[in-house]
């Protein structure tokens, strides 16, 4: 029977409380004067160990060798499909992720499944990928977390990448962090940032917490691959370079990493969003400053006119004046498009994250002072109840609908 990680040396405790008041979690109760420590709750963070004043916590550390790290190279990202099409996330990690692997002097990769994919390869090189590990059978062609999980684990310990990044898609999330748990390595969900520490050749994690009142860098010091998710549009794509080439290296895929426990009946898609936020070249957002949920016509009627996207403030959804899937900023949905409109949006901190990045952003807002015209291209100071109408008209006419 293995030794617990954690336990009360009940010969020194006196049953003080202090080990109580330290834990996080309420993973410890005194029974009889002795503290008992609950190791389904327990996290092994080691406050308790810091509070006692008697010594009568003993926290044992892992037994485990040390990971020979020099067996490790090359920077990874894996490439998303969709039916044959790289999905554009992929593509903003390599034009971030080839600046990390320079820095390194290491080789970018691409790690391509799917069937029939093998044009995607090009496509990848000329965005800037020096190799390609490509999979390409009949049972991936479409997503499966099984399958495509355990092909993925399966390249990573025969080839061992320094760092593995992929798009915090549904798909990306669902599928990277069954990988990382089985080649026993730490993984950062929803990065903003990424950069090396050139002492250390450790990949610098930044991501937003509490909610996104604070931005944590988190690394992996001591296991590999570093392994990250990072957050759709809060990166440029990499330039294409036609004609840019590299290496294609066809895996073999062995018949039982191929096996799933679920099947593909057929696929349905979603028809209940007119145009996708993420992918839109113009987006409408409106804010608290529209007073009641029935003004979003107005941020509606403008968007339909551009042929863009309704977004929103997390004070306005919060409000329950529209869906969380329109929300915009660090807890919603990082955008990039061509032109933002921000109205009755005073912009703060956590709004501003999502939507900084826009090639031009329109500002309109009665208050002067608003944060929002920090950022704004062009910013309108004035009542958005007779500003809105008239800009959508004009646009109407312009436009000729």
């Amino acid at each position: 029977m293995a030794a617990e990680p954690i336990k009360v040396i009940v010969e020194k405790c006196v049953g003080c409380r202090l080990c109580i008041k330290a834990c996080p979690f309420g993973a410890i109760t005194v029974v009889e004067k002795k503290a008992v420590i609950d190791l389904v709750k327990c996290t092994l963070c080691g406050a308790c160990v810091k509070a006692c004043r008697f010594d009568a916590i003993e926290l044992k550390k892992g037994t485990e060798t040390t990971m020979d790290l020099s067996a490790y190279r090359d920077v990874w990202v894996w490439a998303e499909q969709d039916g044959g099409k790289v999905q554009s996330v992929t593509y903003e990690l390599l034009g971030e992720v080839r600046k990390l692997a320079d820095a390194l002097g290491m080789r970018l990769a691409a790690v391509l499944l799917g069937h029939n994919v093998r044009s995607c390869a090009a496509e990848l090189m000329e965005r800037g990928a020096d190799l390609v590990y490509l999979a390409d059978r009949p049972e991936l062609e479409y997503f499966q977390d099984e399958p495509y999980a355990a092909v993925l684990t399966d390249l990573v310990k025969r080839h061992r990448p320094w760092i593995f990044l992929s798009g915090a898609t549904t798909v990306g999330r669902s599928l990277i962090a069954r990988v990382a748990v089985a080649v026993k390595t730490g993984l950062t969900a929803d990065c903003t940032g990424l950069a090396i520490d050139s002492a250390t050749k450790n990949l610098l994690q930044t991501r937003p917490a509490f909610g996104g009142n604070i931005m944590a860098t988190i690394i992996t010091p001591n296991h590999r691959p570093q392994m990250a998710t990072v957050r759709h549009k809060v990166m440029k794509e990499a330039q294409r370079i036609p004609g840019r080439s590299g290496e294609v290296i066809v895996q073999e895929v062995a018949e039982t990493l191929l096996r799933t426990r679920a099947k593909r009946i057929r696929y349905v898609a979603d028809t209940g969003t007119k145009v996708n936020l993420a992918e839109a070249d113009i987006i409408v957002s409106g804010g608290r400053g529209l007073g009641k949920p029935e003004n979003f016509r107005l941020i509606e009627e403008l968007a339909a006119v551009l042929g863009g996207a309704v977004g929103a403030s997390r004070a306005a959804v919060d409000a329950n004046w529209i869906a969380y899937s329109h929300q915009v900023g660090q807890t919603g949905k990082t955008v990039c498009p061509k032109i933002y409109f921000a109205i009755g949006i005073s912009g703060q901190i956590q709004h501003l994250a999502g939507m900084s990045s826009s090639d031009i952003i329109v500002a309109i807002n009665k208050d002067r002072d608003a944060p929002i015209f920090k950022v704004a291209t062009y910013g309108v100071v004035g009542d958005l109840f007779e500003i809105v109408p008239k800009l959508t008209d004009a646009f109407r006419k312009a436009l000729g609908k």
